[in-house]
């Protein structure tokens, strides 16, 4: 992973919880991420796309679930996700109208590597996210095409950038530019340590709820500016879990349902037109899909262990949404529109945090 000056690197320490070696969601063994971005003036957009594991999805599925914390989102997937519980595909973040192109690539990847499907078992669920760039980024020009998509499945790998990258590269946070964000929490249970890392794709908020640690500095940032911005959050996020923690999908989802709770510290009131949405999965244990021969064994923590896996996935929430801020890039796309980058405002007007 390039060095990028994250929120930590500002002397901002989120949460009591320790974050994994590279604080980020690749820090769950055996998860990936790769990018693929498209920047040139009105072409603002791109894909990213997150690995659960490094083998076959399809045929070694991991136990997975979705929570809808507000539907203003056209994800794909989710549904059979949430009534079987895995997943068998890789996630794909992209803009609002590129999901079916990404859909499409998806699914192309799974059978060549699947030539079952379609004719001795069933189809496949590709599970694809999507948030609205049409700001920056000419979105009616379909920018994103199904190579795109397969470059940044071959692309992945443990390391990766965030901010103005991939999916990221046309979004906004907190009225700013915003884009790709990540960090992980490690904790100690009496049997194992274990790891919850949270990747998000930050397109939300508007700039004078903005808190970092308890702090307005939205509100410093635009009193600075002295001009009128949008407040009207028109922008979604999609929030991507993944864990060590041997879960259920019943506990996986009360898991990923925690997730609004960083939303909410970094200042977020969920607002009607925007979408947060959240999948989940666990490396745990994976799920056969050729019928074994006798039952399947699948361990789960118990109940009093999942405040610590609760708090986890908080912070690593509120830290991505505020690393996907400050790693970001000052923007300019369609029609001349342009947001700036948290950190030049912060050199412009003096302001420590």
């Amino acid at each position: 992973m390039q060095h990028q000056k994250r929120i930590r690197d500002y002397g901002i320490q989120i949460g009591r919880l320790e974050p994994g070696q590279h604080n980020a969601i690749t820090d769950v063994k055996g998860v990936t991420v790769g990018h693929v971005t498209l920047s040139e003036g009105s072409i603002q957009t791109g894909v990213t796309a997150i690995l659960p594991h490094p083998g076959n999805l399809f045929k070694e599925k991991l136990i997975a679930s979705c929570h809808v914390i507000n539907g203003f989102g056209k994800t794909m997937g989710t549904i059979q996700m949430q009534e079987l519980g895995v997943i068998e595909t890789p996630i794909v973040l992209t803009n609002t109208l590129s999901i079916g192109t990404a859909a499409d690539a998806v699914i192309q990847y799974t059978m060549e590597h699947n030539p079952e499907i379609g004719r001795t078992t069933g189809t496949v669920n590709p599970v694809i996210g999507e948030c609205n760039d049409m700001l920056l980024n000419d979105i009616r020009a379909q920018y994103v095409t199904k190579e795109h998509v397969f470059q940044g499945i071959h692309n992945a790998s443990t390391e990766f950038e965030e901010g103005s990258v991939g999916a990221g590269t046309g979004m906004l946070c907190y009225s700013l530019k915003g884009g790709i964000g990540t960090s992980s929490r490690t904790f100690q249970l009496d049997h194992g340590t274990y790891t919850i890392g949270a990747l998000l794709l930050s397109n939300f908020g508007i700039l004078s709820d903005l808190m970092i640690n308890g702090r307005m500095i939205g509100q410093e940032l635009k009193e600075a500016l002295l001009q009128s911005w949008e407040e009207k959050d028109k922008g979604s996020i999609m929030i991507i879990i993944a864990t060590d923690l041997p879960v259920s999908e019943r506990q996986l989802n009360r898991i990923i349902k925690r997730s609004v709770a960083g939303l909410s510290r970094t200042g977020s009131i969920i607002t009607h037109g925007s979408g947060e949405i959240a999948i989940g999965f666990s490396t745990a244990i994976k799920i056969p899909h050729t019928k074994p021969d006798d039952c399947l064994s699948i361990p789960v923590i118990h109940e009093e262990d999942m405040d610590t896996a609760f708090r986890a996935v908080g912070e690593a929430v509120e830290e991505a949404v505020l690393n996907s801020l400050v790693t970001a890039t000052h923007a300019v796309g369609r029609d001349g529109n342009e947001r700036p980058a948290f950190k030049d405002l912060l050199h412009q007007f003096h302001i420590e945090l």
